[in-house]
């Protein structure tokens, strides 16, 4: 298995494919007040370093950071269900964590929904602790907030 983590426009073919994914999972189970993910259009307005992982040359998952002054924040993580327990959310969390490094980024910040049972148990295997609201984020009972200090 040859797994590869790159860089990537958001508005590439297979980026566009694995955000749609990620949209119609969690369509039915958030009302839109409470789906706090970027357009692809917003990831690319707000500079969002978005990378896709591929297993064998086959898209598998994503996912991007923004920069913040004190912060990183993840975005659009999503790990195709038939990849899902090969590693690759933790691969695309370190990927990011490096990246975040790199330019002297030292916390991770996240929000995900409180039905995201498997991110939440990723997140927090990864050393991410609970917080409250950060950002332009409402207190939103849906919502969970994380994050991590590199």
């Amino acid at each position: 298995m040859h797994i590869t983590i790159h860089a990537e426009r958001p508005d590439t073919a297979d980026a566009l494919a694995l955000i749609a994914e990620l949209e119609a999972e969690l369509a039915p189970l958030y009302p839109p007040e409470s789906q706090h993910g970027y357009s692809v259009e917003k990831l690319i307005a707000q500079g969002v370093a978005f990378f896709v992982a591929r297993v064998n040359g086959e898209p598998a998952g994503c996912g991007g950071i923004q920069l913040y002054p004190s912060y990183g924040e993840l975005k659009r993580m999503y790990v195709r269900p038939a990849f899902r327990g090969m590693g690759l959310a933790q691969r695309l969390i370190d990927q990011l964590s490096a990246y975040a490094v790199a330019r002297q980024c030292h916390v991770l910040r996240l929000e995900t929904g409180i039905l995201q049972q498997a991110a939440i148990r990723c997140y927090e295997k990864a050393g991410f602790y609970r917080i409250g609201p950060f950002g332009e984020y409402p207190d939103d009972p849906l919502s969970l907030f994380y994050e991590r200090r590199l």
